[in-house]
């Protein structure tokens, strides 16, 4: 199927759900991308799981985007083994307390990435019963991930390299390196002059 069958064919499998349809990527690369609204992501998901024609029987990845002022999009790619289409589900939650349905009960692999997100994000899965910490420590506070969020050694100390060209005190750049192997200009064979 391509992308757009794949998008129209999950929207037809929900009626009465506002739902908008997109194309990611590009070539071979393509995927139908599935905006739906947080009532029905987990049917989104189911939908597209037990379908025969899309039997998106395998779930690659979750995780979120943020969007400032528009909150965050939740975003999950499915693939299908058999099929060989895979399809990007997304649903936008606010910003102010940012909840989604968990689907651990649909995919069981999207217990660790609903972790991850929830962890990185601040935004809940409702239904998930274990959202500790993952990969932070325990007294670490607030979400990394947010656009809002100031790195710590950027506070602690100043960056060490010039952020922009033509910043660094120095006056200077980086030194040319070249490629392991290859000599400095004169140092092997003979230099060529120029034309005329």
């Amino acid at each position: 199927m391509t992308p757009d069958e794949v998008a129209n064919r999950l929207v037809a499998l929900l009626p009465g759900v506002e739902v908008a349809t997109g194309t990611s990527g590009g070539q071979g690369y393509a995927r139908a991308t599935v905006d739906v609204p947080g009532t029905s992501w987990r049917d989104a998901l189911l939908a597209a799981r037990d379908d025969a024609e899309l039997a998106c029987d395998f779930f690659d990845w979750l995780s979120a985007v943020d969007e400032l002022t528009g909150g965050f999009d939740v975003v999950a790619h499915l693939w299908s083994t058999t099929r060989r289409h895979g399809i990007l589900l997304r649903t936008r939650v606010p910003r102010e307390n940012p909840a989604v349905t968990s689907v651990v009960d649909v995919f069981p692999g999207a217990a660790w990435h609903e972790r991850e997100t929830h962890e990185m994000f601040g935004i809940d899965f409702t239904g998930h019963t274990g959202l500790r910490p993952l990969l932070l420590p325990p007294e670490f506070e607030g979400h990394p991930l947010r656009k809002e969020f100031v790195l710590a050694a950027r506070v602690a100390k100043p960056w060490p390299g010039a952020k922009e060209p033509g910043e660094s005190e120095a006056g200077g750049g980086r030194r040319p390196v070249r490629p392991p192997g290859v000599p400095a200009p004169g140092e092997w064979g003979t230099v060529p002059t120029p034309a005329g």
